[in-house]
């Protein structure tokens, strides 16, 4: 009875009032402390719009956030219709779309485009030229041929070539770049058409030649003929003799006659 007397008394004194009041302040002040750190850390009724970046360049993202919001681009995706750079998707989508209010610095992810695509070089030496046209062709390359002469390697693949130059198998170069296929034909050769060279001089003779594929020119000259004389002369006769549908295959010669009277005629 004594002990619940004396806590009676101690409950009812003015000492446990002004430490209850104490208690009951720090605990008031705590909570608000408390309520105004979590709002300010999770940004508690702060409301930004997204805005629809889809269309937009990369290059005016920070200037479309502003500080309010933040960007990172996921990657980009091949496609040749769209600038480089064109924001194709976003996360989250726009705030006119969703009707979803974000908070500041929320980070909203994109996706732009590119206009170009690497590719690796498959192995085309010693394939069928079909075989390696259709592969060039689900791969995305353009692609040209070119013929040489080959008895061994008649219809297969001797080169592949990027801007005239050998490429390596797994190179990467951009889509739709453009191959150039070194094709083997047997020893007769591409049938190529027949140039006149009757009244050409011999320079002239030698330069419609040297542009036809894999072609030699021989020339017959008459006794005494010299350095003065091929100047000035002009092809007499040519052997094979020329016509219209006349036809050479490449890696064969053209044999072109000068004679002393041809020469002499010559004003």
């Amino acid at each position: 009875m004594v002990l619940l007397k004396k806590i009676g008394n101690y409950i009812w004194s003015k000492q446990f009032a002004i430490n209850l009041g104490v208690i009951i302040l720090i605990y008031v002040i705590g909570f608000i402390l408390l309520n105004k750190c979590l709002d300010s850390q999770t940004k508690f009724g702060e409301k930004v719009a997204v805005p629809n970046l889809v269309g937009k360049n990369q290059n005016n993202l920070k200037k479309i956030l502003g500080d309010s919001l933040e960007f990172e681009i996921l990657g980009s995706i091949y496609d040749p219709s769209k600038i480089e750079g064109t924001i194709l998707s976003q996360d989250p989508e726009a705030t006119a779309i969703t009707e979803i209010f974000v908070k500041s610095g929320r980070k909203i992810k994109v996706r732009v485009s590119k206009r170009s695509q690497m590719i690796e070089m498959p192995k085309l030496v010693d394939k069928s030229q079909r075989f390696a046209e259709t592969i060039l062709k689900s791969r995305g390359f353009r692609y040209t041929l070119e013929y040489k002469p080959s008895k061994e390697a008649h219809g297969a693949v001797l080169d592949q070539l990027y801007k005239n130059k050998p490429i390596a198998e797994g190179t990467r170069v951009p889509i739709g770049s453009r191959i150039k296929l070194v094709i083997g034909r047997d020893e007769a050769g591409v049938p190529q058409a027949l140039p006149n060279l009757i009244g050409l001089t011999i320079e002239e003779a030698r330069t419609r030649v040297a542009n036809m594929l894999d072609m030699e020119l021989q020339i017959a000259c008459p006794e005494g003929y010299n350095k003065a004389d091929s100047l000035a002369s002009r092809v007499e006769t040519q052997s094979p003799d020329y016509s219209e549908d006349g036809r050479v295959a490449s890696g064969s010669s053209i044999l072109i006659f000068v004679t002393k009277e041809a020469i002499e005629q010559e004003p």
